[in-house]
């Protein structure tokens, strides 16, 4: 008994193609250059939802001593201001009150001890 796989074939080869929609040349079109670029995109894509978490918390820390040094302070003084006493607002919140509500982050800088 012979198996034919042209229906199945076709769909899959059809699956990857529309994956692969909007890459250049034979990436896009042929079926081999087009699954390898699909799966090169997946690693990269793996990886860089990793990676957008340690971007993101970089960018607060940044934001965060720059607010701190606009006020004659430093990043480690809040963080270890923070840390005495107990006061539990991560990077991205207190990023969000510099940039925002200067009143309240200044109220919260009181709070652990910098100002």
């Amino acid at each position: 008994m012979r198996v034919k796989r042209g229906t199945v074939r076709h769909r899959r080869h059809q699956k990857i193609r529309k994956l692969a929609k909007g890459y250049r040349g034979m990436r896009s079109t042929t079926f081999r250059k087009a699954n390898e670029a699909v799966m090169k995109a997946g690693q990269h894509a793996y990886k860089d939802r990793r990676r957008k978490k340690r971007d993101f918390r970089s960018l607060w820390i940044v934001r965060l001593n720059a607010a701190l040094r606009a006020r004659g302070s430093k990043y480690s003084a809040l963080v270890a201001g923070l840390r005495k006493h107990k006061i539990e607002l991560d990077r991205k919140v207190l990023s969000e009150l510099a940039i925002h509500n200067p009143e309240v982050f200044a109220k919260v800088l009181t709070e652990a001890g910098i100002q």
